[in-house]
């Protein structure tokens, strides 16, 4: 039986938090009751973090290094592949590279098993495939739980300070990296609310059942959002869209990229679709053109 961690609404309730502090404490807990219970209720994310960094035996390190411990006990080709999605690594011949290490990238026949491993039978790892019209590659691979995410992207190096004494550094590390860890990692969070609402007909798009992103070989460009009638090939994309997750409103800049970059997502015809922007700090009220305005506090809602 698969036991699921708690979602970001039910997050955000147990901890009396809302908005984007609700949203950084599910990336930070990943929904683990085991990480939710050292949580002094009300308290912001970043002083919680800081907290934790004075304690080198706390849960927010503990608990993902006993997952860690148990799944992978050994540092075998498994672990390394693991860890080297959570340095950063999306795609196949970039994971192939670095956990291949010295001795060379790791075979396909090798790592290809592998990752069906990690994400079908282990499920630690989920895979992403661009969304549109046409099939379309690289499949972007990321650590499906949360808080191991941000432990293998920041909070492990942040616990090797605070072993040795220096919860400053830890803490400062950790206020370094947040942002850009947290621009990425609440991409599948969205998508996931987005389409939940789809699936509930909240959106503008009626047709729309599936949520997803859309990149070519370059990524360039990356569009963070697509909805489209079907997944992972759809007969129409009907909306495409923007993820702003820093502390300054989606503007007039971002809109104008929003719309360069949308008319390049096999399908997406930019005189019938339309534009979706969710923002952490909102949008500027006199832009024109977006069908849909999302802020922190929506995401949490599509849950309730």
């Amino acid at each position: 039986m698969a036991l699921d961690p708690l979602d970001a609404a039910e997050t955000a309730g147990a901890l009396g938090l809302t908005g984007g502090d609700a949203i950084d404490a599910y990336l930070a807990s990943g929904g683990l009751p085991g990480v939710l219970r050292a949580w002094p209720h009300g308290t912001p994310p970043m002083e919680f973090i800081r907290q934790e960094c004075e304690d080198p035996a706390s849960a927010l390190f503990g608990v993902p290094e006993s997952v860690l411990l148990a799944e992978f006990p050994s540092p075998d080709q498994a672990r390394r592949v693991l860890e080297a999605v959570g340095s950063g690594d999306r795609t196949h011949a970039a994971i192939a590279a670095t956990a291949g290490g010295r001795e060379g990238p790791l075979q396909s026949g090798s790592l290809s098993p592998l990752l069906r491993r990690l994400t079908g039978e282990k499920r630690v790892l989920a895979m992403d495939e661009p969304l549109s019209v046409q099939p379309g590659k690289p499949a972007l691979y990321r650590i499906r739980d949360h808080n191991l995410r941000m432990y293998l992207g920041v909070l492990r190096a942040a616990a090797e300070h605070s072993r040795r004494g220096r919860p400053d550094l830890a803490f400062r590390l950790v206020r370094r990296r947040w942002a850009s860890l947290r621009g990425r990692a609440v991409e599948p969070v969205v998508r996931q609310a987005l389409g939940m609402a789809a699936a509930a007909g909240e959106l503008p798009w009626p047709d729309a059942e599936a949520v997803g992103g859309w990149w070519n070989r370059r990524f360039s460009p990356e569009v963070d959002l697509v909805g489209a009638d079907g997944a992972p090939v759809a007969r129409r994309v009907l909306f495409a869209g923007s993820i702003k997750w820093l502390g300054t409103p989606f503007d007039g800049h971002d809109l104008a990229a929003l719309r360069r970059d949308a008319v390049q997502v096999p399908g997406f015809d930019p005189e019938a679709g339309g534009l979706a922007v969710v923002s952490l700090s909102g949008i500027r009220p006199d832009l024109e053109g977006v069908g849909l305005a999302w802020n922190a506090g929506d995401v949490v809602a599509a849950w309730g």
